[in-house]
């Protein structure tokens, strides 16, 4: 059964299709939610296999944007299709009403445009900021990391819509989901603090993953006011908020020299 959840939660967040894999219903969808940052795991180890094969021919900057691109292929953007209509939504200045309506819209607008942009630009830099020795062990907690903020992003806050594949995931949510979603990222922060040679490597796992939440907190609170819960679309901003906080995080402990 617990097979059968990852598989429906991988089938969801990623495009990279499974053999012999039948198509999961949405009940069967909502339910996987506790194993988002298992599939997050997975994406982050294949980027870290990218980045041990790319560095052996490119330079370090060609092999982040190429990261990059990879992450967006692999997830089909999906979340940076959140994050655009998030974007649109908030910019709309009307209704709750109509800032649904904007972001049901198939077109993008401008905020959606910048809001990718300016994502995807400090995500590249805080990429090129983390050292090198410890960047394959940064791209597999980045995607954990994320994944697990939609899943406490689903479970604590309202969904705003009658209607909608978010609310699936909402139906779903549960403390065991939850539960299993945290563990799930707090071993993978550790292991990465271990990494990182941080003298109470249990402690600084557990500070990374209570700074991504009041992060996501916030953003949730925000998110929540101005469209009166919170929808697919922002789950997926969320997502890749708390990818690029985790960058800068990393990023900031590195400029600082606080490895050991």
């Amino acid at each position: 059964m617990s097979q059968v959840k990852l598989l429906d939660a991988w089938s969801f967040l990623t495009i990279i299709p499974l053999p012999r894999r039948r198509e999961a219903g949405p009940e069967e969808v909502g339910h996987s939610l506790g194993y988002f940052p298992a599939v997050g795991l997975v994406i982050g180890l294949i980027l870290a296999g990218l980045n041990w094969l790319l560095v052996l021919f490119l330079p370090p900057a060609i092999v982040n944007a190429l990261l990059l691109v990879a992450l967006v292929v692999i997830t089909g953007a999906l979340h940076l299709d959140g994050l655009s209509d998030t974007c649109d939504g908030i910019a709309a200045h009307k209704t709750v009403e109509d800032r649904w309506r904007v972001m049901r819209d198939s077109h993008v607008g401008a905020f959606g445009v910048v809001g990718i942009v300016l994502l995807l630009l400090v995500q590249y830099a805080s990429l090129n900021s983390v050292p090198p020795s410890l960047l394959p062990a940064t791209l597999v907690l980045m995607p954990v990391v994320s994944r697990w903020a939609m899943v406490y992003a689903v479970f604590a806050y309202p969904y705003a819509r009658p209607a909608g594949l978010g609310k699936v995931f909402k139906q779903g949510a549960s403390w065991s989901s939850l539960a299993l979603a945290t563990l799930i990222t707090l071993v993978v922060a550790i292991i990465w603090a271990r990494v990182a040679n941080f003298t109470f490597f249990y402690l600084v796992g557990l500070a990374i993953i209570v700074i991504i939440w009041v992060i996501v907190v916030a953003v949730a609170t925000f998110l929540q006011r101005k469209f009166a819960g919170l929808t697919g679309d922002t789950y997926g901003a969320i997502n890749e908020l708390a990818e690029v906080c985790v960058l800068i995080l990393v990023a900031l402990l590195a400029y600082n020299s606080w490895f050991n």
